[in-house]
Order: structure tokens, then C-alpha cells, then sequence
């Protein structure tokens, strides 16, 4: 699946960390102290790997963050973007269109599971699940039932950064700093139970029934006054935590029995993580809304969507025509950038099959990732196609610093992995190759030791 390496990008970076200039700018979900002490640059990328300001070539095991599903720097991908930046570089979103916003509006929708087959562009996964929100409560108050403005997230859910996507999330760091964020939210439980599913490969046996935790919510509340619950069918950036067999079937039952819509945040499961073009498809669970980005453009230009059932849509379309039916976009929806890049990875991602290359690898890479069981200081280990999850023991009275020391030994032994809390998340870009995964898993295993 990988293309051959351009001569030109093995030769040595043309500026060294010590030559640039790090204090103005300050970075996100980062150590910035310690990070402008030992700066981690990268300077090129192309297939499965990055290289670094000396030159040095680093195997990607994170897909950037979670988003470079086809591989760094495909020709096909970076044409379009050319192409498309010399013939037209902006158009504005409202009030006015271009022909590859609806052309790529009709491809995901294509994709998508059916019945979902209304797109409305955002330029990231915040911003996604941001228009979600809003979609949900407005859905309600169109069809009369105004008083359902309640929105249900989930603990330990990461739903971006924006004010209403940390208020539905429940990871208590990306909260604590912002005050009382939005009101009328409320969570159920998350669905992490290592005592009974530790090492479990695939789907964890055991929790369907926490799905329940939605009937308390809605005996506390009144369905009568909650809008949506959103959930992600994976949730990721907390740890990869797969949902227990069931679970989201069940959750998809609750919603129904009581008129509330249900959102699937596919930011990071969508475009062929799990196997198919969505987690909804792997799981046979519909949403009534789902938001996504990162692989929507293989991570190359920002862009995110919400896909919205017919229904759901339809509602909207009402009163005289002349009117807007949703005050709500942005300047960058559907940039013809973002659109071109779409369009191409698409491409790719059905001429190379990648959009269920993860099912096809799913045995080999949990092979390969559930072989450090034993290994110390490993307490649990997760995955579903190609997502990883290998949770660590926390060091007595400082967590977080085990996993990050193992990511500092990855990145010098040459491979790129990512770390959340104690726990180091694997998601490599689809085309990754057997031989590269025993790469990721045995660098990963080393450093584990060394950490001991």
C-alpha cells in the first residue's frame, strides 16, 4: 500500500530546533515548558512516516491525531489542493455555493449509513459537534416541543474544546478551568469496567446494561425536556474505551422510546477507522445526527460535517422560501480547498479499498498489540481495526508521566505514538503494512521495559 519515498525528502531538513524562534507561539494539548526545552520538529512527511529537522524518518502510529487515514502527503490529494488553489481559493458559504461542496456533499453522503443524506460543512470536529448541538435543540423547538433543551454527554467523552463540546464531554481536565460551562447538561455513565473486560479483544463482553444509566437520567430530568444524548460509538482521546456488545443498540432503543435524538461523534471512528466508512455501519446502529472530520480530508486541509438523517432536515424546510431555515454556519464552510482535498481522499480511499482495510487488519493488529500483555506495568489493553489502546500503571503520585516517558523513548527510537492520561493510543493511517505494525509493536514493547 505505500508509495515510494521521494528522493527529495532524504535529505537533511535545512533548519535545526536551535534555529527557531519557539517563544511566541503557544501550543495546544501541550507541555509547553518542556517541549521548547527538547523540541520535537517535523519538517516532511510522505506515506507512513515524517522526518524530522535532522532528517531523521519517524514511522507515524498515530495518523497525526487520529486523521491522516490515507497516508502523508498522497500526490492525488496534494494536486487537487493545488489545482483547486489556483483556480478559485475562497467563495463565501452563504447565500452562495460552489459546485464541489455539493459534489463532495454527495459523495459522503453516499457512504454514510442509510437514510443519512444531509451534510452541512464545518471546518473541524469542535465545530461539528458545536452545529450537532445546535441542530438537536432546534430540531425540538421547530416541531413545537421547545422545552427540550437538555443535552445528555457521557463521562470521560471528548467532544472537542469549544464551550459546548467540553460541557456534553466528561474529561474532568478540559472542564475544570472554564467554569460552569453550558447549563442543562447532564452524564451518564462511561463504560470502562476493567475488572470484568481487561484484555479484551474486540467488543467487551460485559456493560451493555450501563446504556440503562440514560432511564435515570430521563426519570430525573423528564424526557420532556432533554434534546439529544451524544456519545462516541469509540470513545478515543479518553483512552479508547470500545463499547460493550450491545450497548449502543440499546442506547439507540432508550432514545427511541422517548423522542430524543441520539448523536454519534465520528471524529476520530470515521472515514474506515473501524472497518467501514463509519462506526455506525460496524456497530448497525443508526444516529439521528453524526459529526466527523479529521479523515474527511485524510487531515490535510481542516474540515468537519455533520451528516443528518432526511428527517431531521426535512423538518426545517419550512415557512417562506426566501428565509433562512438555520441561522448557523461559518465563513470557511465548505472551503473549495477543503472540498477538493475531500473529494481526492475519497478517491483514494475507494480506488486502494481503504475504508475497510481495518477490518481486513483488525486480526494481525490485535494479534499484535494484545502480545504485550505481561509485559510490565501493561493493566489493560483495548482495540477494535486499527485503534489500540495499552493502558499503564500510573506512577505512585505522578500520573500521566509513565506513558508520556514511554511516547519520549517511541519518538527517539523513530516511531510517532500518542498518549492520553496513562494509556498509549495507537491509530495508525490505513495503509500501514504488517511488517510496519510488528515495527510499532516492538519499539512500543522496548520502551515499555525501559520505563520499568
Amino acid at each position: 500500500m505505500n508509495k515510494a519515498i521521494d528522493p527529495a525528502l532524504m535529505h537533511a531538513a535545512e533548519v535545526t530546533g536551535s534555529q527557531v524562534a519557539m517563544d511566541a507561539h503557544w501550543m495546544p494539548f501541550t507541555a509547553n515548558r518542556q517541549f521548547k526545552k527538547a523540541p520535537r520538529l517535523l519538517v516532511k512527511a510522505q506515506g507512513m512516516h515524517y522526518w524530522d529537522v535532522d532528517g531523521r524518518q519517524v514511522l507515524d502510529a498515530a495518523a497525526g491525531l487520529w486523521c491522516v487515514n490515507a497516508g502523508h502527503s498522497r500526490p492525488r490529494i496534494v494536486k487537487a489542493i493545488q489545482d483547486q488553489a489556483a483556480e478559485m481559493d475562497f467563495a463565501p458559504a452563504f447565500q452562495m455555493g460552489h459546485p464541489k461542496a455539493f459534489e463532495l456533499a454527495e459523495r459522503v453522503a453516499a457512504i454514510a449509513p442509510a437514510g443519512m443524506n444531509r451534510v452541512f460543512f464545518t471546518n473541524s470536529g469542535s465545530e461539528a459537534v458545536e452545529t450537532a448541538l445546535k441542530m438537536a435543540i432546534a430540531y425540538h423547538r421547530v416541531r413545537g416541543e421547545g422545552s427540550r433543551t437538555r443535552l445528555i454527554g457521557r463521562e470521560r467523552g471528548y467532544h472537542g474544546v469549544n464551550f459546548g463540546g467540553i460541557s456534553v464531554g466528561g474529561i474532568v481536565a478540559n472542564r475544570k478551568h472554564f467554569g460552569s460551562l453550558l447549563t442543562g447538561v447532564d452524564h451518564i455513565r462511561h463504560t470502562h469496567d476493567p475488572a470484568r473486560n481487561a484484555f479484551t479483544r474486540g467488543l467487551p463482553a460485559h456493560g451493555a446494561e450501563l446504556a440503562d444509566d440514560l432511564e435515570r437520567l430521563v426519570a430525573l430530568h423528564d424526557a420532556s425536556t432533554i434534546a439529544a444524548v451524544i456519545v462516541e460509538p469509540v470513545a478515543g482521546s479518553t483512552g479508547v474505551l470500545m463499547p460493550p456488545q450491545g450497548y449502543l443498540k440499546r442506547l439507540r432503543e432508550i432514545c427511541d422510546k422517548h423522542g430524543i435524538l441520539l448523536i454519534f461523534d465520528e471524529v476520530i471512528t470515521g472515514f474506515g477507522r473501524t472497518g467501514s466508512a463509519f462506526a455506525a455501519q460496524t456497530f448497525d446502529v443508526m444516529p439521528d445526527l453524526m459529526t466527523c472530520a479529521k479523515g474527511i480530508t485524510s487531515g490535510t486541509v481542516p474540515m468537519g460535517a455533520v451528516i443528518a438523517r432526511q428527517p431531521i432536515h426535512d423538518v426545517f424546510m419550512n415557512g417562506p422560501e426566501h428565509l433562512i431555515e438555520f441561522f448557523h454556519g461559518y465563513t470557511y464552510s465548505a472551503h473549495p480547498l477543503a472540498c477538493a482535498a475531500g473529494i481526492a481522499t475519497l478517491d483514494v480511499y475507494a480506488e486502494e479499498g481503504l475504508l475497510t482495510r481495518a477490518k481486513e487488519l483488525d486480526g494481525y493488529f490485535a494479534d499484535a498489540v494484545h502480545s504485550l500483555k505481561g509485559e510490565p506495568n501493561v493493566i489493560d489493553i483495548r482495540n477494535l481495526g486499527l485503534i489500540g489502546g495499552i493502558e499503564l500503571a500510573p506512577m505512585v503520585g505522578e500520573p500521566t508521566k509513565r506513558a508520556f516517558n514511554i511516547f519520549l523513548d517511541c519518538w527517539a527510537q523513530g516511531v510517532l505514538v500518542r498518549t492520553t492520561g496513562d494509556i498509549v493510543a495507537l491509530s495508525p493511517p490505513l495503509i500501514v503494512e504488517k511488517s510496519q505494525i510488528d515495527q510499532i509493536v516492538d519499539t512500543l514493547r522496548a520502551a515499555i521495559r525501559r520505563a520499568a
